[in-house]
């Protein structure tokens, strides 16, 4: 790796910080930089995914406000999280590297209906006496076990998901939400780290300078994403969303 390769992977690293930790998808800026100095797929995801759960946890100690009060519920989905992580670093290890490939859209898709109409699909479900609660439900742990899964394989747009399933079932403001999908995108990225540091090469130069660009990325994140209001941080959301689902067809 040249200097100014380094350079450019400790940038990706800052800028996968801070869009990680406002919203999620920062694997669309940093993994095609890893694969663009020359590193193979399955090195660059692994890699990456060790250089980013040190920015998802600085993203999570600048919300540390919006974490207030929720303790238990961060332990019990984080069980949830590291489970799916797990199965998802096992399937990335195993599987065909397309395997995940036509559904993915396909999910950011849902995550994103979810974000801007979960809050009418909320009151319609409450109608019916399902409505969002404050408590961790069933439902809840196992759509986040299957973002887990999903992050532990690959990960880009895994915070839209999270935003997306907690929106519709847990009775918490935007702001609050946010920080509780760093938490849990944190743990994802953390237990996957190391199943792949105890059994696959990891490229450690990429992963330190990802590492430190994310953290920096994330103290950045937390400024900016705890600045905006509901209708903005909705609308970055669907942004960001659209453009992983443009980044990942093409």
């Amino acid at each position: 790796m040249t200097v100014w390769q380094g350079l450019l992977v400790l940038v990706a690293g800052v800028w996968a910080g801070t869009i990680n930790t406002v919203v999620g998808s920062g694997t669309l800026v940093s993994f095609p930089v890893l694969l663009g100095i020359g590193l193979p797929p399955v090195t660059a995801n692994v890699s990456n995914t060790v250089g980013l759960f040190p920015g998802s946890f600085t993203g999570a100690w600048g919300y540390r406000r919006e974490l207030a009060g929720q303790r238990r519920r961060a332990l019990v989905l984080g069980v949830a999280s590291a489970v799916g992580a797990i199965i998802g670093a096992v399937l990335l290890l195993e599987l065909p590297a397309g395997a995940f490939k036509a559904i993915v859209p396909v999910l950011i898709v849902l995550a994103l209906l979810l974000v801007l109409f979960g809050a009418r699909i909320t009151c319609w479900l409450a109608t019916r006496g399902h409505g969002a609660t404050e408590h961790v439900g069933l439902a809840l742990w196992l759509v986040v076990l299957g973002t887990g899964v999903y992050g532990g394989y690959f990960g880009a747009a895994q915070g839209v998901l999270l935003m997306g399933f907690l929106g519709l079932f847990l009775a918490e403001s935007l702001q609050r939400q946010n920080a509780l999908k760093n938490v849990l995108a944190g743990v994802v990225n953390f237990v996957a780290a190391i199943v792949f540091i105890a059994t696959t090469h990891v490229d450690w130069a990429a992963a330190a300078l990802i590492a430190v660009g994310s953290i920096i990325g994330g103290l950045l994140g937390a400024r900016i994403g705890r600045r905006l209001p509901p209708t903005v941080l909705r609308a970055t959301i669907v942004v960001v969303g659209l453009a992983a689902i443009v980044k990942l067809l093409l």
